[in-house]
């Protein structure tokens, strides 16, 4: 996590391409360390498919440019200087998500609520409830794949039904999935209400003397690497 954080940090210290190449030379190698098929990892930036094409668009299309335009349609132009910017800021999304993608992938989520709590140790002198935080981020984690499932479900059997989500405009779209979010919200305070009677039947109360089956612990090697990482990108963000 602290070399992920790094990480976001230096993409937005960067201004050239030389450093954001470097950038994607360690998303590379952090790709290929963790044994992640490729396809896996790419497969987050499908979501961010419409943002990275406005990006490029709204940077490179220019209306009656001063300049040379690389292709030009009546007044709309692309602008060479405008493009190479679009491009950059592309590539910062694109390697944004590859990195952080790829944290979830090679972490499960009580490692990651977990890590969390521990880095939120501190504010427990404070009376931060930092267990039921970390209790919660689990538990959030744990329900999104239910949640999507549950609304396909839900989809399928309006669409079965004769609801059609494909016709119209964008406002039309989106009153047709008002169907879909009752039924999803109902389904989600039923099941957290199921949920927090099932845990204080098993005598939930908090963080409070709780005891972990595996105990994570920093060795010298992770140690190293996250030394080594930080330094790296801070380098990095710094010079290029």
């Amino acid at each position: 996590m602290g070399i992920v954080f790094a990480y976001a940090i230096t993409l937005f210290m960067v201004d050239g391409f030389a450093g954001m190449a470097l950038v994607a030379v360690l998303a590379g190698l952090a790709i290929r360390a963790s044994r992640v098929p490729v396809r896996l990892v790419l497969r987050g930036l499908r979501a961010v498919l419409f943002i990275l094409m406005f990006t490029l668009l709204a940077h490179a299309i220019r209306i009656n440019p001063a300049t040379v335009a690389l292709v030009r349609l009546g007044p709309i132009a692309i602008d060479p200087d405008g493009l190479r910017t679009g491009a950059f800021f592309a590539a910062r999304i694109v390697l944004l998500v590859l990195g952080t993608s790829l944290l979830t992938l090679t972490t499960t989520p009580v490692q990651l609520t977990d890590a969390l709590e521990r880095i939120m140790r501190p504010l427990a002198r404070f009376r931060v409830p930092t267990g039921e935080i970390a209790m919660m981020l689990t538990v959030a984690l744990r329900f999104i794949p239910t949640t999507a499932e549950e609304a396909e479900k839900i989809v399928v059997a309006q669409t079965a039904r004769g609801a059609r989500f494909d016709r119209g405009g964008p406002v039309a779209r989106a009153r047709a999935y008002v169907p879909v979010l009752v039924p999803l919200f109902v389904n989600l305070f039923r099941r957290a209400d199921e949920l927090a009677i099932a845990m204080e039947s098993r005598c939930y109360r908090g963080g409070l003397g709780r005891t972990r089956l595996n105990q994570s612990v920093m060795t010298g090697v992770d140690w190293a690497i996250l030394v080594g990482g930080v330094t790296i990108f801070v380098i990095n963000g710094v010079l290029l």
